[in-house]
């Protein structure tokens, strides 16, 4: 399938990963978390979504999950106004529940240098889940500045800064169906 440009937005330098790409994928990631959580069932899945990046890929993910489930939210800052990460993590919602003792599995839309989640993996660790593991719909390892760990990847994607299916820039381009680079121009 082509990736044409779409005219609605004038402001991607291309299509990096299509809306059938996409969902593709994530049925896998679905299936891989379905078996390897299977025998985990007494203790159930606790589902973390990153917010606000993270939630339509979440969305997405849990409907292809095949194993009962809770989901819960957390939204950090460490971007600020800028295209990149300071790192430190400010918590601006926290989950609801305790996960002491539960398989979590924190969910966001791109891994980048890992600073923030590895704070963030830090603050989850401390409340003493079962098990903690990471599901990222996007993973620039060329980028990371700690080690990290994805144990569910959608895609590696070059050092490009993109936007759609969740991912923004200044809050724009969040509702696009596909993923596609940002024109420099318009971040610069």
């Amino acid at each position: 399938m082509e990736k044409e440009q779409p005219s609605q937005c004038e402001h991607l330098a291309r299509i990096i990963l299509s809306a059938e790409e996409i969902k593709n994928r994530v049925e896998v990631i679905a299936k891989n978390i379905s078996d390897h959580y299977r025998a985990q069932e007494k203790t159930g899945l606790v589902v973390v979504g990153i917010l606000r990046g993270a939630v339509i890929f979440m969305s997405d993910l849990i409907r292809q999950i095949s194993l009962p489930l809770t989901i819960d939210f957390m939204a950090i800052s460490s971007y600020g106004g800028s295209t990149t990460t300071s790192g430190a993590v400010r918590i601006l919602k926290d989950i609801s529940e305790s996960i002491e003792g539960q398989h979590v599995l924190v969910v966001e839309d791109i891994v980048d240098t890992g600073l923030t989640l590895n704070n963030l993996l830090d603050v989850l660790h401390a409340r003493k889940p079962q098990s903690l593991a990471v599901c990222a719909l996007l993973n620039k390892p060329s980028r990371r500045k700690v080690e990290i760990q994805v144990d569910y990847c959608g895609f590696e994607i070059p050092d490009e800064f993109v936007v759609g299916y969740g991912l923004d820039y200044a809050g724009h381009y969040r509702h696009l169906p596909y993923i596609g680079v940002l024109k420099p121009e318009i971040y610069r």
